[in-house]
């Protein structure tokens, strides 16, 4: 008769000792950073992207959520494609993520030359969703759209929309509003969203289409006022402010608040990462962040977020294609 030995019975004294001594040894440890982090921003000093990122550093510097800096470095060049290069190349580095806006999906689209192809890069979590507003200087007599609307066709190409680079969120949403109100500007790209804001307090711009976190503070010092959102719903923090929507245009347009690292890392590092956001995204202080700064705030990681970068990325194509920026 056949005996067939199970677990641990029937090893013998020297298997058993060998199995005793494997089972006391301590279990693999985590991986953790062992020098700074670069925490790269695809964008320029001052936008909703650059302060977010420096926001996050000081959430994770100030509840110790990782063992060592994370350093905020600024690589907004063309239209964030430095940024994405940078990511590329530092394939396989452990000690590398970037903070996204939706020029992770159109500067790629736009300039394959750079030889980037996002679906490499590694998914860590996305922490919320931005969102859009037309705004216009206080001191206009500008108080709705239709003032708006009306005031561009009068000035014509001589009407400026400032925004950040060309082919970037913003000149995609002042694409938008150009078609749906038959209307045209001349667009001013700045390198920055916090620049766009103040160029048009400086009265050097007559619109912006800034992200609330980018000009809530000028708004709340009565220097610029905002005339509709390109939401769904109204923006709690900004009840007053009419959607697009509302106001029978179809227009809704939200900016990703993600993070991702270089592609050839390892499971363990990106689940450290995911780790750390993770408690990022439950802090107090991120909560209170995302409520002053009108963000809509949920969080993707794993498979989900994959599927969600894929499906922004195909609507991305497909504005652009529309557009006319590729073909």
């Amino acid at each position: 008769m056949t005996v067939t030995r199970r677990s641990g019975f029937g090893l013998g004294v020297a298997g058993a000792a060998a199995f005793a001594i494997a089972g006391a040894m301590p279990a693999a440890a985590e991986w953790k950073p062992v020098k700074p982090v670069e925490f790269v921003v695809m964008a320029g000093q001052g936008g909703g992207a650059d302060k977010l990122a420096r926001f996050i550093q000081s959430i994770i510097e100030k509840n110790k959520y990782a063992e060592v800096p994370f350093i905020p470095i600024n690589k907004g060049g063309g239209s964030g494609a430095d940024a994405l290069r940078y990511l590329k190349d530092n394939q396989g580095n452990d000690h590398v993520i970037m903070a996204t806006l939706n020029s992770y999906y159109t500067t790629p689209l736009r300039n394959p030359g750079i030889g980037v192809n996002i679906d490499e890069f590694t998914p860590i979590a996305r922490l919320a969703e931005d969102t859009f507003v037309l705004w216009v200087n206080s001191n206009t007599d500008i108080k709705s759209v239709d003032d708006y609307v009306k005031a561009v066709k009068e000035k014509g190409t001589a009407w400026k929309m400032g925004g950040t680079g060309s082919g970037q969120e913003d000149s995609l949403v002042t694409a938008m509003l150009e078609k749906a109100y038959g209307i045209k500007e001349t667009y001013v790209p700045f390198k920055g969203g916090g620049t766009v804001a103040a160029n048009l307090v400086g009265g050097h711009v007559d619109s912006t289409v800034n992200n609330p976190s980018e000009a809530i503070g000028f708004m709340q010092a009565g220097k610029v006022r905002p005339l509709a959102s390109l939401t769904a719903k109204p923006i709690e923090e900004l009840k007053d402010v009419p959607t697009f929507k509302s106001l029978g245009k179809d227009l809704v347009y939200r900016m990703q608040r993600s993070v991702v690292a270089p592609g050839g890392i390892s499971p363990d590092v990106a689940a450290y990462y995911v780790g750390v956001f993770q408690k990022v995204f439950e802090s107090t202080e991120w909560k209170d962040y995302c409520k002053k700064n009108a963000l809509q705030c949920s969080m993707l990681t794993g498979d989900d977020l994959k599927k969600y970068f894929a499906d922004e990325k195909a609507s991305h194509e497909a504005l652009l294609k529309e557009m006319g920026e590729i073909k």
